[in-house]
């Protein structure tokens, strides 16, 4: 069995779903693989990672407004706001999806379905610099 990692960053404009699907697709390829699995790892609180429909933008557009609905940024008990009002929705919204996510690679390619695509889902309003890692498995 082999193992290969890496890293990359993604700069984010504020709030949203950034696709790295063809980033981590690349990094894929890269590692020769042909069975195993890729695990995707984002390392921070505020941000997390989400398996989504990747043809019709409206999608995640509905995705972000009910997270919004969801988890408003003028909730009154909140008093983790250190960094601002969007400070405690964006841990909580990471918390409701995943810090990471696992695909099997079949084939020397990972197994996602015809309209599926994966997204980092930014949840803080500024621009941040998300650090991704990533291990693919196999042989």
């Amino acid at each position: 069995m082999s193992v290969y990692s890496a890293e990359f960053t993604l700069s984010t404009s504020g709030k949203g779903t950034y696709e790295i699907t063809d980033e981590v697709k690349r990094l894929v390829a890269s590692a020769g693989v042909a069975t195993g699995t890729v695990t995707i790892f984002v390392q921070h609180t505020s941000a997390s990672l989400v398996i989504m429909e990747n043809a019709d933008p409206s999608a995640r557009t509905d995705l972000e407004a009910f997270f919004d609905h969801l988890v408003p940024e003028d909730t009154p008990y909140f008093i983790h706001t250190y960094e601002g009002p969007d400070d405690m929705p964006s841990h909580i919204r990471m918390a409701l999806t995943r810090s990471s996510e696992v695909i099997p690679v079949l084939r020397g390619g990972m197994t996602l379905g015809t309209w599926q695509g994966i997204f980092l889902f930014e949840h803080r309003r500024a621009p941040h610099t998300r650090k991704i890692s990533l291990v693919v498995q196999g042989e």
